[in-house]
C-alpha cells in the first residue's frame, strides 16, 4: 500500500488534452514507466539503469491506480510520479488522452509497460509506435491475456517463459525483442511457476531496454534483431 508520507504524486482525475508529441533526443534517453501495482519490473529497470550507467534516465512512473505500491519506490528515489485513475473516466479514449498528457509532460524517448493492467486503444498506441515496450509472462504468441501460468499448466506445457516486445494495437502482440525460457517442474503450481518466470523477467526486461537506449535494436518486416548479434533468448 502507498504510505501517506510519500504519496506526493499528481492525480489526474478527469479528461484533459493529449498534449504535443514528444521530441526524440540523440543523447540521454528519457524513460517513462507505466505500472498498476508494485512495479517489480519497474524497480529492476530503475536499478539496472543506475548501476550500469545507461545513457538514459527514468524520468517518471505513472500508475492507473492511486494505491499502486510502486509509486512509493519511485518517489523515494526522486522519480516524478503521477496517477491517472482509470475509474474517473467513462470512456477509454478519455482515459487514454489523459494518460498521454501525463506521459508527454516528460517528453519520453521510450515508454515502458511494466505490469500495467489496462488495455490501451489503437490511437494511444500509435502515438508511441516504435518506442513502447511491454513484457508479458508467456512465450508469445502463446497465451496472450490473463492467467498465463494457469493456462500453460492446464495445457501440459513443458516450458514457459516471458517475452519483451514492441507494443502494437493487438493485445500482447508485436515484434519480439527478447524471450526467456523457464522449465516447468513436476511439482509446479501457478504460484511457483509465476515466481520463477518473474525472476527471469527481471533479467530480460532491463537488458532489452538497455539495448533500445543504446540503439542496438533493428526492426525489419516485424522481426527484431540485435545489431551486435547478441542472443535474444535467455534459457
Amino acid at each position: 500500500m502507498v504510505q501517506g508520507r510519500v504519496a506526493k504524486h499528481r492525480i489526474l482525475s478527469g479528461p484533459v488534452g493529449s498534449g504535443s508529441a514528444p521530441t526524440l533526443r540523440a543523447a540521454m534517453k528519457r524513460i517513462v514507466i507505466l505500472i498498476s501495482g508494485r512495479g517489480s519490473n519497474m524497480q529492476a529497470i530503475v536499478q539496472a539503469c543506475a548501476e550500469q550507467a545507461w545513457p538514459a534516465r527514468v524520468v517518471a512512473v505513472v500508475a492507473n491506480r492511486p494505491g499502486a505500491a510502486g509509486l512509493v519506490y519511485a518517489a523515494e528515489r526522486g522519480i516524478s510520479t503521477a496517477v491517472v485513475d482509470h475509474k474517473a473516466f467513462g470512456q477509454r479514449d478519455d482515459f487514454d488522452d489523459a494518460l498521454a498528457a501525463a506521459i508527454n509532460i516528460h517528453q519520453p524517448d521510450l515508454l515502458l509497460l511494466a505490469g500495467f493492467m489496462r488495455i490501451l486503444g489503437a490511437a494511444f498506441v500509435s502515438r508511441y509506435e516504435g518506442r513502447m515496450l511491454n513484457i508479458h509472462p508467456s512465450l508469445l504468441p502463446a497465451f496472450p491475456g490473463l492467467h498465463t501460468h494457469r493456462r500453460a499448466l492446464a495445457a501440459g506445457c513443458k516450458a514457459v517463459g516471458a517475452t519483451v516486445h514492441f507494443v502494437t494495437p493487438q493485445i500482447d502482440h508485436g515484434p519480439i525483442v527478447m524471450q526467456s525460457v523457464v522449465p516447468v517442474r513436476p511439482a509446479d503450481d501457478e504460484h511457483t511457476l509465476s515466481a520463477r518466470v518473474l525472476a527471469s523477467e527481471h533479467l530480460i526486461y532491463p537488458l532489452a531496454v538497455r539495448w533500445f537506449v543504446n540503439g542496438m535494436l533493428q526492426v525489419q518486416d516485424g522481426v527484431v534483431t540485435h545489431t551486435g548479434g547478441a542472443s535474444q533468448l535467455l534459457v
